[in-house]
């Protein structure tokens, strides 16, 4: 038999990586809810026909097998593709504008490398059957308060639209059929910089002078206003860019008005996002602490359903990564660092203080405490200390014969060294304040 291991690429999430993991997920669907999201889950295996002709060039990531029965399926590439198909089955049960959220693993055969996996968690966000730019600002507003909850010290969420990359296109002498390599080229902007991006766009046929006015276009940066009164002079006469340029302000003014700071988004004429059935604006949130890329992203797609539906659902999403977020948290720190689940170990002194401790054990438990015990009423106190120890407890409760007899419990906390005596009725009562207030 060879050598135990996991499939590369997919991870085993051990006790303390999963608690992070699951902080990471409460937070989110904490926020979501907050905001008015409902749930939504899915099967993580689709009809292959499903997925196919909906991704692009990504589109050879796609992980296929036959069943025993001769189906084509499919794992579950992303949570996009599978809420389309959703809305179009059930239409007549959903409630449009609906907003939805779905987190669960999906499957990409690509080549892993720091924060990109061929298992995945992403925690989907999605306002379908709405055109307003008031989605897009709400789904941006989400993601602030997502990444705010969760404690990340800066970041800041790039917003573009892909009619401004036609238009800039466009305005350099290409037809739309030319434009979607200029997609391509310009979303590799981070990985292969300026000069790389020149290069591939030369190769894809683009002159020289096309090369040099799309480059000056889309790395324009600086205030919101800026950039799009810059952009709205160049692209003069392009009326899919202007609107698409109007979409953009109506975007900015209503994140102003939810009060999102001015810090927390900027306008990047190079965002091009990868995914093709993206048709208005589109997000990617990076951070200085994540320099692989970005933390997340999503965008508008108003025919991706319409595949499905026979009929136009305009749709606005993002997606978080848990992975990468759980990597870079870890990194920074964020998040509480917790070892185990349990607050509170509680001794067997003897064999015969046995029931007691059990007894002890239940109270506590059903006052809201998470609570173990030792299994083996043969062993000393000092192996019992060793073991909440090793685990990570920080509190541990004694119940001896004279503890017993005066009614009272030893509560010892490893973290400080203190040791004292609690009346026993005061013990829960005592043991929820430290919990609340420490952390191990």
């Amino acid at each position: 038999m060879q050598k135990p291991q996991n499939i590369k690429g997919m991870r085993d999430h051990l006790p303390q990586a999963m608690l992070l993991r699951q902080y990471i997920i409460n937070t989110l669907t904490v926020v979501f809810e907050r905001h008015g999201f409902e749930p939504l889950a899915t099967p993580v295996m689709e009809y292959a026909e499903t997925l196919e002709g909906k991704l692009g060039d990504d589109e050879k990531l796609i992980y296929r097998f036959e069943d025993h029965g001769g189906r084509k399926l499919a794992l579950r590439y992303d949570q996009t593709v599978p809420l389309a198909r959703v809305v179009a089955q059930y239409a007549g049960q959903l409630a449009l504008p609906w907003r939805r959220y779905a987190i669960g693993p999906s499957y990409r055969g690509e080549r892993p490398a720091r924060g990109r996996y061929r298992e995945f968690w992403q925690a989907d966000v999605d306002i379908v059957g709405s055109a307003s730019p008031l989605a897009d600002a709400e789904i941006v507003l989400v993601l602030t308060d997502a990444l705010a909850a969760l404690g990340f010290p800066s970041f800041t969420t790039l917003i573009n639209h892909r009619q401004v990359l036609g238009g800039i296109a466009r305005a350099s002498g290409l037809d739309d059929v030319a434009a979607s390599g200029v997609y391509r080229a310009i979303d590799k902007l981070d990985k292969i910089g300026t000069d790389g991006v020149r290069e591939e766009l030369l190769r894809s046929g683009v002159t020289d002078a096309a090369a040099t006015r799309i480059l000056e276009m889309v790395l324009l940066e600086g205030q919101a206003e800026t950039v799009l009164s810059e952009l709205g002079h160049r692209l003069q006469g392009d009326e899919r860019a202007l609107a698409a340029l109007t979409n953009l302000r109506a975007i900015v003014a209503h994140l102003q008005a939810m009060g999102v700071s001015p810090e927390r988004y900027a306008l990047a004429p190079r965002l091009a996002r990868g995914l093709s059935y993206y048709t208005g604006a589109v997000f990617e949130t990076i951070s200085s602490h994540w320099p692989e890329g970005s933390l997340l992203g999503g965008g508008r797609y108003d025919e991706l359903i319409g595949l499905f539906a026979n009929r136009q659902v305009p749709t606005v999403g993002l997606a978080f990564g848990i992975d990468r977020l759980h990597d870079v948290m870890e990194e920074l720190g964020l998040g509480p660092r917790l070892q185990t689940t349990a607050q509170v170990f509680v001794t067997i002194f003897s064999p015969e203080q046995m029931a007691a401790s059990l007894q002890l054990t239940q109270e506590l438990r059903g006052a809201g405490l998470n609570v173990i015990t030792a299994l083996d009423a043969d062993a000393g106190l000092g192996k019992q200390f060793k073991e909440a120890d090793r685990k990570g407890i920080r509190y541990v409760l004694v119940q001896g014969p004279d503890d017993l007899a005066r009614d009272e419990v030893v509560l010892k906390d490893l973290g400080s060294g203190e040791q004292r005596s609690v009346p026993r009725a005061e013990v829960a009562t005592t043991l929820r304040a430290l919990v609340k207030t420490t952390r191990r």
